[in-house]
């Protein structure tokens, strides 16, 4: 399978865990921040694409290292090797999760309610706040969204926009809590049996809302959302979720300027398109 992983990634690789097999290595899907190159049954390999991520890849394996000491009952990829900086990437090896995401759409209600109260019960101690990103800034995301999106939205969205900025403002404040923000597809790992097995990429994790995770959860489906938390949960993650997409919205949750409005805006336009009117404003 090396065949197909660059050169250039190999080389890093082998630079990063020297003497270790690669036979069986194969690339991951390419991100927009990092290359992942998997070993199977050994470690994951992390490569920045980026100059941010080079910057940010201390912090983030910090990060890791803080949940994965937070007692949750699952697997959470933690550092094996040192951040090693070749040119303009930097990479590191984080330990092997195994099992694996489940299909769109399926899930088990009980579990994932499991899932869901494992992150909410978290204590979000001091030290785990200072690697979260962003925790501190939540509370300009509205603005942000109200500055720099709803202007540039068609016409015909503009005003359907606004109004679902509105209910996500007018929602009750909850405590904070700690919310992975990208659960779902191939984050979430399980065993044959259904057991959760572990939750990888914690890069946009942060103190939020924990309604964001149930309505990330909806890859398996709302019906499944709805079976695993309650009531008030669940209209909250549809009132998050249509805005825009909660996928989006997380993008936005720090507060701080986006990378590239332009470009968010095109892809929210098109969830928008996608979901029409009816389905987001469902909210019971």
């Amino acid at each position: 399978m090396t065949r197909d992983i660059p050169a250039d990634l190999l080389e890093i690789v082998e630079a990063v865990l020297p003497g270790t097999p690669l036979r069986s290595a194969r690339l991951a899907a390419h991100g927009n921040i990092h290359d992942v190159v998997l070993l199977p049954g050994t470690a994951a390999v992390r490569i920045s694409r980026r100059q941010s991520a080079v910057e940010a890849m201390p912090r983030r394996m910090r990060l890791l290292q803080a949940v994965a000491g937070a007692g949750l009952p699952f697997a959470v990829p933690e550092p094996l090797t040192p951040v090693m900086t070749f040119g303009e990437r930097a990479a590191v090896a984080v330990s092997w999760v195994g099992g694996a995401g489940l299909p769109e759409g399926k899930g088990n209600p009980e579990r994932i309610g499991e899932l869901l109260r494992a992150l909410r019960e978290v204590p979000v101690t001091p030290e785990l706040r200072t690697e979260l990103d962003g925790s501190e800034g939540t509370a300009g995301w509205a603005d942000l969204l109200e500055r720099d999106v709803l202007p540039r939205l068609p016409g015909k969205w503009r005003t359907e926009g606004r109004d679902r900025l509105d209910r996500a403002r007018a929602l009750e404040p909850v405590a904070g809590a700690l919310v992975h923000a990208d659960l779902g597809a191939e984050n979430v790992h399980w065993d044959e049996a259904g057991r959760l097995v572990g939750v990888l990429d914690w890069d946009l994790a942060l103190v939020f809302d924990p309604a964001i995770d149930a309505a990330c959860m909806a890859w398996h489906g709302w019906e499944n959302v709805r079976g695993a938390v309650d009531d008030a949960t669940y209209r909250r993650a549809r009132v998050w979720d249509a805005l825009f997409g909660v996928e989006h919205l997380v993008a936005a949750l720090s507060g701080r300027p986006l990378a590239n409005v332009d470009s968010y805006v095109t892809h929210v336009v098109a969830w928008l398109e996608r979901n029409g009117v009816a389905g987001p404003k469902e909210s019971s």
